[in-house]
């Protein structure tokens, strides 16, 4: 399973991204594995992911994984935590409070993510004895998932994607 997001590409301009993560487990709950995110806020398009731990180094890797032209344009929306202020640039990074709406996208996945993904739910029966497979299913969603994106884009033919969807 490819471990990067398949997105339509992007030109330079106004881009808003919202990131965040959340923590599941592999084979006990004291094996916490949390899943960053980052998604394009106009396309709802998870544009990045990282499963591992929840340090600065997973907030790097997190941004690595999301597509140039997002690093060097977007405007981005976080919580608090402190891994994202070390790591974003500071003219593009919004620190904001969920009460601002800034991350209800991000936040709305999270919970798609556990509704879809029987082994993210808190309390479950289901869950990973592999990181592997826990990997697999998480990249399996992600995939799908902005593969019924780029088709809802395309029946909308949305102007700015329309040329590179068809």
């Amino acid at each position: 399973m490819p471990q990067a997001a398949e997105v339509v590409p992007k030109a330079k301009g106004k881009l808003n991204v919202q990131m965040d993560e959340l923590w599941s487990f592999v084979d006990n709950k004291g094996n916490k594995q949390w899943v960053w995110l980052a998604i394009d806020a106009d396309t709802r398009e998870i544009i990045g992911c990282h499963i591992g731990d929840r340090s600065r180094e997973s907030a790097i890797a997190l941004w690595q994984s999301i597509p140039a032209v997002y690093r060097q344009c977007a405007q981005v929306y976080t919580d608090y935590w402190e891994a994202y202020v070390n790591v974003i640039p500071s003219k593009r990074h919004g620190a904001v409070d969920k009460d601002s709406g800034l991350t209800s996208y991000i936040e709305r996945l999270n919970n798609t993510l556990r509704q879809q993904i029987s082994r993210l739910v808190r309390k479950t029966l289901s869950f990973s004895k592999k990181l592997e497979n826990h990997i697999g299913a998480i990249w399996m969603f992600i995939h799908d998932y902005n593969r019924r994106i780029r088709e809802k884009l395309a029946e909308r033919e949305e102007p700015i994607f329309s040329s590179v969807l068809y």
